[in-house]
């Protein structure tokens, strides 16, 4: 089963180096050089990775296949995935690809919509839902605000008017 493992975030100097935004808790792991990674792009299916930059949290790559600025800048929002059989997970742990197209339903059990992503936040994820009428409606990934999540749908207990307010088209 493919598990993504970052996004690209952008181009980051001349030389072809992209900035992420890592998906994984293990990047020293899962990005070393020769490693070959699977993508969404058309134009790329495979990537395989040349050099490896990190500070902190901040991760860069560059790609044997993509050598300027221009190729790197062509790659943002690509998703880089890996084949994996290591599904160790935690009762309360869920990859991006089991809990997207899930209904969300608030604790009464009436229908909010489905789970669109999951954006990663400075404090928290965010659940992106899309709601009957086509908006989407971010929910913090918090235990006071998603109690529960199964393989059937996502129960959240969102604060008066999350679902009512402005919404993002």
């Amino acid at each position: 089963m493919d598990l993504t493992v970052a996004t690209i975030a952008g181009a980051q100097g001349l030389k072809g180096h992209v900035k992420l935004n890592v998906r994984t808790d293990d990047p020293a792991g899962r990005f070393q050089p020769g490693v070959v990674l699977d993508t969404d792009s058309a134009d790329f299916p495979e990537l395989t990775i040349a050099e490896v930059r990190s500070s902190g949290d901040s991760w860069q790559l560059r790609f044997e296949e993509v050598t300027d600025r221009t190729g790197a800048e062509a790659l943002r929002g690509t998703e880089l995935s890996i084949e994996t059989e290591e599904w160790e997970e935690a009762e309360d742990e869920w990859y991006l690809h089991e809990l997207k197209g899930l209904p969300v339903r608030d604790t009464g059990g009436a229908e909010l919509g489905t789970v669109e992503d999951v954006e990663t936040g400075a404090a928290q994820d965010l659940l992106v839902v899309r709601t009957p009428d086509r908006g989407l409606v971010r929910v913090p990934f918090v235990q006071a605000l998603v109690p529960e999540v199964s393989e059937d749908a996502v129960v959240v207990d969102p604060p008066g008017g999350l679902f009512d307010g402005e919404m993002d088209e």
